[in-house]
């Protein structure tokens, strides 16, 4: 870099673009790409099928405009419109169905819709101010409950007639209590006089009376200043359940505007920092009949008192974790109503267990308990993600017991539990079938970066394919099953709707038919490249999945560009269109220009299992970065890449990696582009990082290993830092701190590009395109010393 700037306020300049077109070997252009949808087209999402599985409606923009709107497809004549405001506004929402499904239930605008299928009969049963919600069928069909503020509600199906059933208030008559002073004053009084006796015993005999009128009120149910969530109603009709939270208050971030409309800086309360002192949760179950409340005990929990093993580096510090109870799901009851099981998962992460309730008497029964040392996640894993079997007997979960996400099922009386899949793959979004015979999902089971819609057995079995393209299938399946929707991509074709007949039900094997055809003429005139998943040899022997993208031979210049993905816990290199569609037009460009692109799922990367997602478990930087300095070896040893000429960058997670590997790998990576970057971990959000270092108070060591402004003495190439000054996510302040601490160790490498009105993911193309020209420039001028123009 032949000039550094401490600062330079991103303002997108003519003569920055002009540079970067003219070094620019490529028939795209930066600022073309960068218009994103409006380059490529506006894609279908959302698919989603009438209920009388005629028609499939989603969410498309064939006219540029402002925003996607809602289109159907139908599939008798193979006409498509778009949707007009009448019927959008008419149209049912996702339906809660009844056992029989001959009536469904569901929420539009706040208000309750209950339709009758047989009768093609839809009752709008509310019409308030008030939103109304969590809408299901109990009492064997007859009434469907649901909630309204606070409280939960039913109405009978048969005589239209509503009820409320909870009372939640935190008003309660407080009963006096006398001093002993007082009490003896009072007592002597009556003793005294004949008329305050007679009208006390009056009073005691009228309130005596009362109480039998009180037995018929609606009972009131106290939070005692708790706030009041997940009110749940047994599907009997006998039992509501409901969580009572104490919230902890953690100290937030303010973040500055400095471009408004007002000209005054505004300020913004933005999330807290790591370390957050943890809610307080407890479920309540109301027993409607004998109207009395009690408490959920979970104190026989397996492995509540569970000390994590870190704090054995930290034999001088009482590590003290008294409440573990971190968040309860559910209940989710059986369709019975007898039966209900809760999801729980620890304050530390570390632990999931799913239990059977005791309705009666609020204790608990454990049926699996998912332990990880570093913490529990995957695919379908926590957050209520399960269900009961037809039998009612017995439960469907996931777990990662072998390392990679599968389904399990528990009988709740016997405890057995089964495992129906299993394998190096992940089960994605299971379901069970409207006849209760087979399941449908998604799994990555041919290979990591391609997912297909599967079918199998109730109890287990052969899996069986129903999709074909390579790629990423997302399936709809229609109401009666017997179509599938289908948003296909492949990893050079954006995604499209399809429409198949799905070969279980109609035995048979059609190809997938195209509904939609999204891209404009500008994009389907450049022939886009097909990188090449490879795999590679990690330092420990890992096998490590990658995208590599090689230019054509007269024009490699033997340099490389690593781009390494946010979010960590994330996928890239797969055979569908990425999220990342930007940076893979991006890499087109830099494919163009000579360079390698190489494109790592490093340690900690989503589909892998959970081995390689806790690779990074108290050591972020560690083989997530190593990950990418083997990737570069690859290059240079394989690909006739110079070692003098391998840059790196990425976005949030990706600008993470990008400063540790400037810092630490300083003779690997002669420049990078960090963008929207975390610097220290002690900054960044609780749910997130506590998960992956703990908390700074109890393990401080993880976050001194993990954070790169521990690191910033080892830069030696070129950096380029960018940030929006409005990011909610990664805050601002987080590249201000580590750019002093560049200045007091008085490194000159490095700039650094402010975008003020962006926050973390960038809206505005003119920030993009600018961005990213920085970026082209970065690596042309540090790794082939192409001299910027004046």
């Amino acid at each position: 870099m032949k000039k550094k700037f401490l600062f330079s306020i991103s303002i997108l300049l003519c003569s920055l673009s002009i540079y970067a077109q003219e070094n620019n070997k490529s028939v795209l252009s930066i600022k073309q790409i960068m218009q994103g949808s409006d380059f490529i087209g506006h894609l279908p999402s959302s698919a989603k099928w009438s209920q009388d599985s005629k028609s499939i409606y989603f969410n498309w923009n064939t006219e540029n405009a402002y925003s996607d709107s809602l289109y159907v497809y139908n599939s008798t004549n193979g006409n498509i419109s778009k949707v007009d405001f009448e019927t959008e506004y008419n149209l049912p929402s996702t339906p809660t169905f009844n056992s029989k499904r001959t009536k469904n239930v569901y929420i539009k605008r706040g208000d309750i819709f209950y339709t009758d299928i047989t009768t093609n009969k839809t009752i709008q049963v509310t019409q308030t101010t008030d939103r109304e919600r969590n809408a299901k069928f109990i009492e064997n069909d007859s009434k469907i409950a649901y909630q309204k503020g606070q409280n939960i509600y039913t109405w009978n199906i048969k005589t239209g007639a509503t009820a409320q059933i909870t009372n939640f208030t935190d008003k309660k008559d407080k009963e006096k209590h006398l001093s002993d002073k007082d009490e003896w004053l009072r007592n002597d009084q009556l003793a005294l006089f004949d008329v305050l006796r007679e009208r006390k015993a009056k009073e005691d005999a009228r309130k005596k009376a009362m109480e039998r009128y009180k037995e018929k009120e609606l009972f009131s149910i106290y939070t005692k200043g708790k706030s009041i969530s997940s009110q749940s109603i047994s599907t009997d009709g006998s039992y509501v359940t409901y969580i009572a939270a104490t919230y902890a208050s953690n100290k937030r971030t303010t973040m500055p505007h400095f471009v408004t409309e007002s000209g005054y800086v505004e300020n913004e309360n933005t999330r807290s920092k790591v370390g957050d002192k943890p809610s307080s949760y407890e479920l309540h179950i109301y027993d409607i009949k004998n109207k009395k409340t009690y408490p959920v005990s979970l104190n026989n929990l397996e492995g509540l008192d569970y000390v994590p093993e870190y704090t054995k580096d930290y034999p001088n510090k009482t590590y003290k974790n008294d409440n573990r109870i971190g968040y309860i799901v559910g209940p989710i009851w059986s369709a019975d109503g007898k039966k209900a099981v809760l999801d729980i998962s620890s304050n530390d992460y570390k632990d999931r267990w799913i239990v059977l309730l005791n309705l009666a008497d609020g204790t608990v029964t454990n049926l699996d308990h998912q332990h990880d040392k570093a913490w529990i996640a995957g695919p379908g894993i926590g957050w209520g993600n399960l269900g009961w079997l037809p039998d009612d007997n017995s439960i469907w979960f996931q777990s990662e017991k072998t390392g990679y996400s599968h389904l399990y099922t528990t009988n709740v009386l016997t405890k057995k539990t089964k495992a129906l899949t299993s394998g190096n793959f992940e089960i994605y979004e299971p379901t069970i079938s409207t006849d209760k015979k087979r399941w449908y999902f998604t799994a990555n089971k041919n290979h990591p970066g391609d997912r297909q819609f599967y079918t199998m057995p109730l109890k287990g079995g052969k899996l069986t394919q129903l999709t074909t393209m390579v790629g990423n299938n997302e399936v709809t399946l229609s109401p009666d099953e017997r179509q599938m929707a289908i948003l296909h991509s492949y990893s050079n074709k954006p995604t499209e709707l399809y429409i198949q007949p799905n070969p279980i039900k109609n035995r048979s094997k059609t190809a997938p038919k195209q509904i939609t055809n999204s891209l404009t003429d500008s994009f389907k005139k450049y022939t886009w490249k097909d990188p090449e998943v490879i795999t590679f040899k990690a330092e420990d022997g890992a096998e490590v999945y990658a995208r590599l993208y090689q230019p054509k031979t007269a024009t490699k210049n033997k340099a490389a560009v690593i781009f390494v993905h946010g979010a960590g816990y994330l996928q890239n290199a797969h055979k569908w269109w990425s999220s990342y569609y930007r940076e893979y037009m991006f890499h087109n460009i830099l494919v163009d220009n000579g360079y390698t692109v190489l494109d790592i799922d490093y340690r900690g990367s989503a589909g892998y299992g959970s081995k390689w997602r806790t690779g990074i478990y108290r050591h972020m930087g560690g083989k997530d970065l190593s990950d990418q300095v083997d990737g570069a070896k690859l290059l240079v040893d394989k690909y006739g890449i110079d070692k003098d000429k391998v840059g790196i960058y990425g976005g949030s997670y990706g600008g993470f990696i990008t400063l540790m590997g400037m810092f630490n790998a300083p003779d690997t990576f002669k420049a990078g582009a960090a963008i929207r970057s975390v610097g220290d971990w002690a900054a960044y959000n609780h749910g997130y990082t506590a998960r992956i270092l703990n908390t700074p108070v109890t393990d401080s060591i993880a976050y001194r290993k993990s954070s790169p402004i521990y690191y910033a003495d080892g830069l030696k190439g070129d950096l380029l830092i960018l940030h929006g000054m409005v990011d909610d996510n990664v805050h601002f302040q987080d590249m201000v701190r580590l750019s002093q601490r560049l200045i007091e160790l008085e490194k000159k490498n490095w700039e650094m590009a402010v975008y003020p009105v962006e926050r973390h993911g960038f809206v505005e193309p003119s920030s993009w395109t600018n961005e990213y020209t920085r970026i082209f420039n970065l690596f042309n001028e540090s790794l082939l010393n192409i001299t910027t123009k004046e």
